[in-house]
């Protein structure tokens, strides 16, 4: 039994031998940490990946939402605006109404009368007068 003890540690006490186990036990260690700091840093990279996604989704719903209460106030205007147009178009046949009686009353009476020049708002609206904005204020 000693002969086989001998042979067995043959390997273990012959310094060349030694030398090779001891640095591949320290070749296995080392990369078992590496292989852990390489797990650690995929999960840290996950988990921040993980949280822009989270960053991005939020700052997508404030920005949709932004957009849709925009287009709200835009349909919100583009009502008032046809009523306004419409209130221009009422208000320009009135006037014109109105022109035609001072013609009349100028020719029945032979009085000079001053009749006001009727704006066309529809076809030049930069040069259509500016309503208050009272209106915008009460909705």
């Amino acid at each position: 039994m000693s002969a086989r003890q001998a042979e067995s540690s043959g390997s273990d006490s012959d310094p060349r031998y030694a030398n090779v186990d001891e640095r591949k036990r320290k070749r296995m260690i080392s990369n078992r940490d590496s292989a852990r700091r390489s797990r650690m840093r995929k999960q840290e990279q996950m988990e921040d990946l993980v949280n822009e996604v989270s960053k991005l989704q939020n700052e997508n719903n404030k920005l949709m939402q932004g957009i849709y209460v925009a287009q709200q106030r835009y349909m919100e205007m583009e009502s008032a605006n046809n009523v306004l147009r419409a209130q221009a178009v009422e208000l320009t046949e009135r006037l014109r109404s109105l022109n035609s009686v001072l013609q009349i009353v100028e020719d029945v009476s032979g009085l000079s009368v001053e009749i006001p020049e009727i704006p066309d708002p529809l076809f030049k609206p930069w040069a259509a007068p500016v309503f208050s904005t009272a209106y915008y204020d009460i909705c």
